[in-house]
């Protein structure tokens, strides 16, 4: 029997009658049987996500010695989803056990994961399934990276043997022994380690959204839905801000060749979104798969006559990059100049001007200067590199909406075309490369 996994996103578990929904959705096919749940999210627009409550539990409790107050937020909220349900569960017993060790451990990582804790144990006793705690079969090294083989093996024992699974998202055992939670969002991973522990058919990503947008809706008013793309593509649009999929969670699955497609829980009658590894992909015809930005960063310029022949050049300024723990996002480079491009965030209280000194004394550079407040936009897409005047279009698209490239940096794999600009002027650079190629 093929087996698929399947992980529902915070909305998907907002309320009872939407819990309802997912579960006749995964009974509507029984090859659904290891499900994987996120926190429950909003269920309007001023709600407030159970994820963000807890932290502000973490917060009363570092503040007063207890989360109590706070807490009640989430005891009222899932009560009312049990009783929604009208499932026969003592939620009061699992809610009072849940205070007391949050109390008790002091941890942020832990208060942050209850909410997958109490979302999972909900929907494991609506589904007649076995619930299965992450904190017992999803593993962390001790330098915070996923210990996958071990992982692995604990998902494979426990679900052995069961009709039907759930397993809370976000978090697992640090090596510590204690919990410990991905980045946010991280239940995306935990279900592609599910997927990759039990060699599943397929990965079922259930969200709010119909698939992969082109580009951010909110930017380009209703942008074609990508049926399907690439791995590699999906992790370039992820990274550059495309928000539908974690962009971590395509490695456990990508190293076993299992697809992921993305559903709307919603709408689950929409084919979605494939993502398909290299080994099945065909190429769609189009030219560009879909474009992505990101605002807020910062690129040192420096120039040097005889750069390129300077030994040890490049590694003398990365090794000063390294000494403040700054990672590049890209390094363009010319015979006598090379760009940094970093992230803006990680410049702050002194630290750029420690860089730029630590660069002068390491290179002694003729001219160095500094360029803020750059928007990167990916133009992605497997087509480019078969497809003549690519980048002609996208640079007369640009031109002809008037907005000036500060940086140019296209990877030797040509699946990529990355431009800088100002700030203010990424929205507008999307729309016209939009309009360009797909209107």
């Amino acid at each position: 029997m093929a087996l698929k996994v399947c992980k529902f996103g915070g909305t998907s578990m907002a309320d009872g009658n939407v819990m309802n929904r997912v579960k006749r959705i995964i009974e509507s096919d029984d090859d659904r049987r290891l499900v994987v749940v996120s926190a429950p999210g909003k269920r309007y627009s001023d709600d407030i996500k159970v994820t963000d409550t807890l932290y502000k539990c973490h917060s009363e409790l570092e503040s007063t010695g207890s989360c109590g107050q706070t807490f009640s937020v989430i005891r009222r909220r899932f009560t009312g989803i049990v009783k929604e349900l009208g499932i026969d569960l003592d939620i009061e017993y699992v809610l009072n056990e849940t205070e007391r060790r949050i109390n008790e451990e002091k941890s942020v990582d832990f208060t942050a994961s209850r909410g997958e804790y109490l979302c999972a144990r909900v929907m494991a006793k609506l589904l007649d399934a076995k619930f299965i705690d992450a904190e017992e079969v999803i593993f962390f090294n001790e330098n915070g990276t996923l210990d996958g083989e071990k992982s692995y093996a604990a998902i494979c024992k426990a679900v052995e043997g069961e009709l039907r699974c759930v397993i809370p998202g976000f978090y697992g055992c640090g090596a510590d022994g204690k919990v410990k939670t991905f980045s946010r969002g991280g239940s995306d991973i935990s279900g592609s380690v599910a997927a990759r522990a039990v060699n599943a058919s397929l990965y079922e990503n259930w969200t709010d959204v119909s698939g992969f947008y082109v580009c951010d809706p909110r930017i380009v008013s209703t942008p074609k839905v990508i049926k399907s793309l690439s791995y590699k593509e999906l992790r370039e649009l992820s990274y550059m801000g495309a928000s539908v999929l974690h962009s971590e969670s395509i490695f456990p699955v990508r190293k076993a060749n299992i697809p992921i497609l993305i559903k709307n829980t919603f709408r689950p009658e929409d084919d979605g979104t494939l993502i398909q590894p290299s080994v099945y992909y065909k190429p769609s015809g189009r030219v560009i798969t879909g474009i992505a930005g990101k605002k807020d960063f910062t690129v040192i310029f420096i120039e040097k006559s005889l750069m390129n022949s300077e030994i040890g050049f490049i590694r003398k300024v990365l090794s000063v990059l390294e000494r403040y723990n700054i990672p590049i996002e890209h390094i363009p480079s010319g015979i006598d100049t090379m760009s940094l491009v970093i992230e803006s965030s990680r410049l702050k209280n002194g630290v750029l001007e420690n860089i730029l000194q630590g660069i002068k004394e390491a290179v002694e550079p003729d001219v160095m200067r500094v360029t803020e407040d750059i928007a990167l936009i990916a133009t992605v897409g497997h087509g480019m590199s078969s497809s003549i005047g690519t980048s002609a279009r996208l640079f007369k698209a640009m031109k002809e909406a008037n907005i000036n490239v500060k940086m140019i940096d296209q990877g030797s794999s040509e699946l990529n075309i990355i431009v800088g600009v100002k700030n203010d002027e990424c929205e507008k650079c999307i729309n016209a490369i939009y309009r360009e190629f797909f209107r």
